[in-house]
């Protein structure tokens, strides 16, 4: 299954909740990833710009499309990305065929 990153802010409010309220929030993100047939890899509190980060399994774009715009929806997130990632092996493969097509690339001029 391809894998995936999501990234995102808590709004005050939720943070306010969580404050007032601590609550497992992985618990709620394994549910709605598995709610498409995903697998929640791991849930990271995090410093910085965003407060969140999921890495997650999803069986296509339109699944992990799903679960994100259903996190959006709930109200109590501020803005996010949700990234697609490669295995190396999947990387490796993107570079071999990368040289096959170089010759046929121009940068702008």
């Amino acid at each position: 299954m391809p894998h995936f990153m999501f990234q995102s802010r808590y709004t005050t409010s939720s943070i306010k909740a969580m404050v007032d309220h601590p609550q497992d929030r992985e618990a709620i993100a394994r549910k709605t990833i598995e709610a498409v047939g995903g697998k929640l890899l791991s849930f990271h509190f995090a410093f910085g710009r965003d407060d969140v980060v999921l890495i997650f399994e999803a069986p296509d774009d339109v699944s992990a499309a799903a679960i994100s715009l259903a996190a959006g929806a709930g109200g109590g997130l501020s803005g996010g990305a949700l990234t697609k990632l490669m295995t190396i092996k999947e990387a490796m493969a993107a570079m071999t065929a990368a040289k096959k097509v170089s010759a046929a690339y121009t940068p702008p001029a």
